[in-house]
């Protein structure tokens, strides 16, 4: 695919007049367009000139008459009636015959022909917003054609998807609703394009669209990830204002936003408020908040939420169990840090390299060696194969004590 820049949704138009300079010639019809603009009734004989000349796109023509010596341009609207489409050439690449190709049997054919010229349309040859108004004023698409478009172009990953979306907002054929305007929300705000987002939003008030609990879940979410707390916050208080009971995808925004802002106790007040009304949290969010006491060294924080992670029905993994060994080690209390490792094994949940390199490293530390051999001797009566990471905190720690050539013979061994 060609790589094509998207425009914002307020630069986007409807083209529905063409600039032309009146001349004695004859207009030839064009072999080379994609849809061409007849000037239907003109009187005057014109000369057809394409300003660009594209392959398998669109062609705008300016028109010159000598009758109009003093060159001042008219404005002509482009009737429906005036407005030819035509198909796509044979020069196109192989890539966009196969992917024509590739094109779903039960398309209808006004939705195949648009999707050809997405498929073919390079930026520097064609105007988009002029191809989609064109198709819109002949092949007249119904929103089922428009949703089929917007469906294929966004399998087929094409970076005109979000341009397409956008213009089909402003088409009264395409009959928006409010859960048109939260999907191409999420899109942008999955591109961290947070702009185009916040310029969509504000574009869907204005149509009149007051904003529900997944629209506003979405702009948290949005300013979380923006670093712009103070408005998740803010946002995450209009939904309470609306009076409805709050789901896990709310929560989990505003939990995610106090988590990025650094202030996980408020973020574990909501979990709490959750825990009340029997909602719980996805994996996901208890393990960010998880890792955010495990890296401040606060283990306290940590094992509530460890302990709440199970509460909630979630079986903890090596990963999970991995955080709350470093919280522990993080501030040398390395009992409890075996503690859960311990805890690990009666449960039959095999400790990961992670695991056992924060528990070495934390021996390396204290300067046991003798309590590392140990555990190491019993991990593999356990047959847990230690990996990369416990190989090189081993390795360092031994150079330090000038045994390097002894832990190469027992990795040999």
């Amino acid at each position: 695919m060609f790589c094509r820049s998207s425009l914002p949704l307020a630069e986007i138009s409807r083209p529905v007049a063409i600039s032309t300079r009146v001349t004695k010639t004859h207009c030839p019809p064009s072999s080379t367009g994609s849809f061409r603009v007849s000037l239907l009734h003109h009187r005057k004989r014109t000369l057809a000139k394409p300003l660009s000349a594209p392959r398998s796109t669109m062609l705008i023509y300016q028109c010159e008459d000598e009758e109009e010596e003093d060159n001042e341009e008219e404005q002509l609207r482009v009737e429906p009636s005036s407005v030819k489409w035509v198909e796509i050439g044979p020069e196109i690449t192989h890539e966009q015959a196969q992917a024509i190709a590739r094109l779903p049997p039960k398309m209808t054919k006004r939705c195949r022909a648009l999707m050809r010229h997405i498929i073919c349309f390079s930026p520097q040859q064609g105007n988009l917003p002029l191809l989609l108004s064109a198709w819109v004023k002949v092949m007249k698409p119904k929103r089922a054609d428009w949703l089929s478009v917007l469906k294929e172009t966004k399998r087929l990953e094409d970076p005109l998807f979000l341009q397409v979306f956008q213009y089909a907002l402003l088409e009264d054929s395409f009959e928006a609703n409010i859960r048109d305007y939260t999907n191409i929300i999420g899109a942008f705000a999955e591109q961290k394009r947070f702009q185009d987002a916040e310029a969509t939003f504000l574009a869907m008030k204005r149509k009149g669209f007051a904003p529900d609990q997944v629209t506003l879940t979405l702009l948290v979410n949005l300013y979380s990830k923006a670093g712009r707390f103070e408005q998740a916050k803010e946002t995450f208080g209009e939904i309470r204002f609306l009076g409805e009971p709050l789901d896990k995808r709310a929560y989990g925004s505003m939990i995610m936003a106090y988590i990025r802002a650094g202030k996980p106790e408020e973020g574990e007040m909501l979990l709490r408020e959750m825990d009340a009304q029997e909602i719980y949290a996805c994996k996901e969010v208890y393990k960010a908040m998880l890792r955010a006491y495990s890296l401040a060294g606060r283990p306290d924080g940590a094992q509530r939420i460890f302990d709440a992670i199970q509460l909630a029905g979630i079986v903890p993994d090596a990963r999970l169990c991995a955080l709350l060994i470093h919280s522990y080690c993080a501030v040398h209390q390395l009992d409890e840090a075996m503690s859960v490792l311990e805890n690990m094994r009666a449960a039959e949940i095999k400790p990961n390299d992670k695991c056992v390199a924060l528990m070495i490293g934390a021996f390396q530390e204290e300067g046991k060696l003798d309590r590392a051999v140990s555990l190491l001797m019993d991990l593999e009566r356990d047959g847990v194969v230690t990996g990369r990471e416990t190989s090189n905190v081993l390795t360092q720690w031994f150079r330090r004590l000038g045994l390097s050539d002894e832990l190469e013979d027992i990795l040999r061994s």
